[in-house]
């Protein structure tokens, strides 16, 4: 396989059609660490994995992050609304780090790092040096949607990991003609499948990508597609799981699309992916993109332009979420950052390198307490506002003080302090059969992540995972409602008391002013209500 150090530039089928000098012959790892080139990759990395462990338990633990965590309880090869690898990661960071915020963000704080590198790791495959490296692997740093997802613990801080190691595996085939790396290349993008099923939409770009270029050689080879099934059968256990279980998955988007998603036009599509990577870094990626489609020295990685438009196409079509595209960017930083230093060095503008490089950092400055905790939650609020960062939205017509991101991080641990007072003022009696019911997989989780230290019992949800999960052993009998609607519970309760309500002043609109039931003489047992409460969404 060679070595993957970052001493010298690794695009070799570039470099020969440049006439570039020859890659040097390969040094230790020790010297690699300590070559300039990679130190700055190193320090980068470093940095931004300390600057998530400084500030990633600022404000509260992420709705889904609690979600998470009970699904790493409840192990199995899938669940309704994600893949596996998530749960997996939750339970095995409680385990190792204990149960903390900062233990659940640990690994994705290192997916942050991990970006970094194969940033880095890119541009050399790219024959790109250190200036491209520097200006790759920065833009990467800052990225404002890439400082959100890594701080805290979701699929979305893995997925470029997944990604970019494909594509980077596969500029080394190019580059060295290792065709056993296809065999690697499976490896990864099946456990990238086990993370998100978006991988489907990077490796459908490749495979078309390679059919459209002269690179199609190398699907003459069994390596290939011996790599392919190996995706193929580590993804099999999870979609074994999703025909035991009817699709959920995709009953589960059918519904989010249809009364949860914001439908984009693709021109907003596309304007807003300048937001997510911030609006200086955007040229950037376009030269990117212009270097892997029509420079001759990205010849040999055209499949890889391919792949980037396949992608966009997929997600244009389908519908996607505007962050959807994030995985494919540290590619195109890296494939931009080698064009702009190849055009620097041809003119001999070595003033460009600070001119561009000082405005990438102030705008990632400016833009990064909106992308990272850094402030209190009241300079927060001031702060977006300021930007007119968009308010949450809801139903009741009350917009949020914080914008979504961080109004989902506040309020959880005061609800589950409500609820344990309303169950603690229960008889005795009465405590020993009731179940806390949470009308969505938020409020359940925070009661199960929560809930031990106020001595309270499990949650039971009629949302997502929890549905599957059931209603336990829980007769119906007594039950603490929280966040259902009381009409909805009068189908089932005879008896329906409110006994507290919950408000926080910062938590997201939906959380908060909700009525807390108490629900007696039920109409029939919960086992047999049970699917009425069902709800994937």
């Amino acid at each position: 396989m060679g070595s993957v150090g970052l001493d010298e530039p690794r695009g070799v089928a570039a470099q020969e059609a440049a006439g570039a000098r020859p890659i040097a012959a390969p040094r230790s790892l020790a010297a690699s660490l300590l070559a300039g080139d990679a130190a700055i990759a190193l320090s980068l990395a470093a940095g931004l994995c300390l600057l998530h462990f400084l500030f990633n338990g600022r404000y509260g633990y992420f709705r889904d992050e609690l979600y998470y965590a009970a699904c790493g309880d409840h192990l199995a090869w899938g669940y309704v609304d994600h893949a596996p690898l998530v749960a997996v990661v939750a339970r095995f960071s409680r385990w190792l780090l204990g149960d903390s915020l900062f233990a659940l963000r640990f690994f994705a704080a290192l997916a942050g790092a991990a970006k970094v590198l194969l940033t880095a790791w890119m541009v050399r495959e790219f024959g790109g040096r250190r200036f491209a490296l520097a200006l790759a692997a920065t833009a990467v740093f800052l990225a404002p949607i890439y400082l959100t997802f890594d701080n805290f613990l979701s699929m979305n801080a893995f997925e470029p990991v997944f990604w970019m190691l494909c594509a980077g595996l596969a500029m080394r085939v190019v580059n060295r003609g290792s065709t056993r790396l296809w065999l690697l290349f499976g490896l990864v993008a099946g456990l990238g499948l086990l993370n998100k099923h978006s991988m489907l939409f990077f490796g459908f770009g490749i495979f078309i990508g390679l059919l459209l270029t002269p690179e199609r050689r190398l699907m003459r080879e069994k390596w290939i597609w011996l790599g392919g099934l190996g995706a193929f059968a580590i993804f099999l256990p999870n979609l074994v799981w999703e025909m035991r279980h009817q699709w959920p998955t995709i009953e589960i988007l059918r519904n989010v699309a249809r009364v949860k998603n914001v439908p984009v036009a693709p021109l907003e599509f596309i304007w807003q992916q300048t937001l997510l990577v911030h609006p200086v870094a955007t040229p950037i990626c376009l030269a990117g993109l212009y270097f892997l489609l029509w420079a001759k020295e990205g010849k040999p990685y055209r499949f890889l332009g391919w792949t980037s438009l396949l992608v966009l196409a997929q997600l244009l079509i389908l519908k996607g979420k505007i962050y959807y595209l994030a995985p494919i960017y540290p590619l195109l930083f890296a494939a931009g950052a080698v064009w702009i230093e190849a055009r620097i060095r041809e003119r001999n503008w070595n003033w460009m390198k600070p001119a561009i490089l000082a405005p990438l950092v102030v705008g990632g400055i400016i833009a990064a307490p909106l992308a990272l905790p850094l402030l209190s939650v009241a300079a927060m609020e001031k702060y977006s506002k300021f930007w007119n960062v968009e308010d949450v939205k809801v139903e009741k017509g009350n917009p949020g003080r914080l914008p979504q991101l961080w109004a989902n991080m506040l309020g959880w641990e005061n609800q589950v302090a409500v609820i344990a007072r309303v169950y603690h003022n229960l008889p005795a009696e009465e405590r020993n059969n009731c179940a806390l019911l949470a009308e969505n997989y938020g409020e359940a989780g925070a009661i199960d992540y929560f809930g031990a230290a106020y001595g309270l019992p499990k949650a039971i949800s009629g949302n997502n995972n929890y549905y599957l999960w059931g209603p336990r052993n829980y007769s119906g009998e007594v039950v603490i409602s929280v966040g259902i609607r009381r009409e909805k519970l009068q189908e089932l309760f005879n008896e329906v008391k409110q006994a507290a309500i919950i408000t926080h002043e910062y938590a997201a609109p939906d959380e908060s002013n909700l009525p807390v039931y108490i629900c007696r003489k039920p109409k029939l047992p919960l086992r047999q209500a049970w699917p009425k409460l069902k709800y994937y969404g």
